[in-house]
Formats: structure tokens, sequence, C-alpha cells
């Protein structure tokens, strides 16, 4: 039978539902067995051409976590800067729990993917939709194991790059930091702080062509 199990199905919806971009973390380890699968489920991720251009650096050391902290940091001044009259609103928004969450990975894309033609010759930024794919997988499956996951883009990439000794080629294009949480947001935390809200899906879905303006 192809079909999963109804229980299995709403779960998988479950955890696609509840998945949240977490940002309050606490300090408790993760299960290695945990990050393991958490990583698996990352690799298992489709990617164009079967190129798996991902890479993952776990990031070991406190005073590594510190200074990635000072690089989000320094862009969360310039990103509120650039917002004008949201400044002050966005200065208030927590953005990241890079010293406080248990696991903290850079996920980067590799280097020597000019040799990587298949899907990618008119789309090169197939790769990058790659690796946001192995991000969601990882995502889905810390939420259904309890595990908060929450994605930093908040930095400059070449500055975090020098920082991780990241080769010519290859540039990070995420901070996930991972842990235990007291509750998962009961909305999307944006949402909840009234940021933005979620748009109707009615308005996103177009029959055949774009629709006239």
């Amino acid at each position: 039978m192809s079909r999963y199990p109804q229980a299995d199905i709403d779960a998988v919806y479950r955890a696609i539902r509840e998945r949240r971009d977490m940002r309050h973390f606490k300090p408790d380890p993760v299960d290695p067995d945990i990050m393991q699968r958490l990583l698996a489920a990352a690799h298992f991720a489709p990617s164009v051409g079967f190129m798996q251009p991902w890479r993952f650096i776990r990031i070991r050391s406190l005073e590594l976590r510190r200074r990635m902290h000072a690089l989000v940091e320094e862009e969360r001044i310039q990103t509120a800067r650039a917002l004008g009259e949201r400044e002050d609103v966005f200065m208030k928004l927590k953005v990241e729990g890079l010293l406080d969450c248990g696991e903290v990975l850079v996920a980067a894309l590799m280097d020597g993917r000019e040799r990587h033609v298949f899907g990618r010759r008119t789309l090169p930024e197939m790769d990058l939709a790659s690796v946001a794919c192995a991000i969601q997988n990882m995502w889905l499956a810390a939420r259904a194991e309890g595990l908060g996951l929450g994605w930093v883009s908040i930095f400059d990439p070449a500055k975090l790059a020098a920082l991780l000794s990241i080769p010519p080629g290859a540039r990070p294009v995420a901070i996930l930091c991972i842990g235990h949480v007291e509750a998962f947001y009961e909305k999307p935390m944006l949402e909840q702080e009234s940021w933005a809200s979620r748009q109707n899906l009615a308005d996103l879905v177009y029959d055949d062509r774009w629709p006239d303006a």
C-alpha cells in the first residue's frame, strides 16, 4: 500500500502546521542520537541533479558562538536602519537564540558547484533551493522530536565565511539554532508580534497564467 496509515499522515501535516521559527531556547544539551537523526533527515532532502550541495558546520566552541553573535548583532543594527520608520519596532524583536540554544549549525553551499549543470543551466540558484529543502527536512524532524529550530539569516556571509575558514566558492547561507524550548509559539513569532500576517492562500494560487494587474 503506497498511502501511509491515517495516523502517520496526520503526524506529517501536524509537524508542517506546528513548525515554528524559534528564537527562545533553554540551554539544555541536545541528545547526540537525536542530533544525528536531524542531520540524517537533512541529508535525505531532494537536490537538483542529486548534487547534495549542503555542508553543515557544528559550532562547538563557545567563543565562536560569541563571535558569530557579534556578527549577527552588527547586521541586526544595519537591517534596522534600512527599515526606516520600522527601525524601533524591529530592534525590539528577538531575531536569534545563538547564546541560548543547545546546538548551533551553519548550513553552507559547497564549493565547486559550477561543475553541476544538471538542472542548473538556466536556474543556477537551484543549489540554494536544495539546501533550503535540507533545512526544511531538519526543521520538521526537529518539531517532531519536540525541539525548536531557528533559521538566522541576519549576517554578512563574507565575514562568517572568513570566521569559519569556508573556502572560496563555498558560502554560508544559514545559521541554525537548535534546542529545547519552554513552548512553541502558538503562531509564527512575527505574526504574534504583529510584524506581518499570513497571506490568504487563495490570493497566491493562479490558474494558467499570472493574473492581470
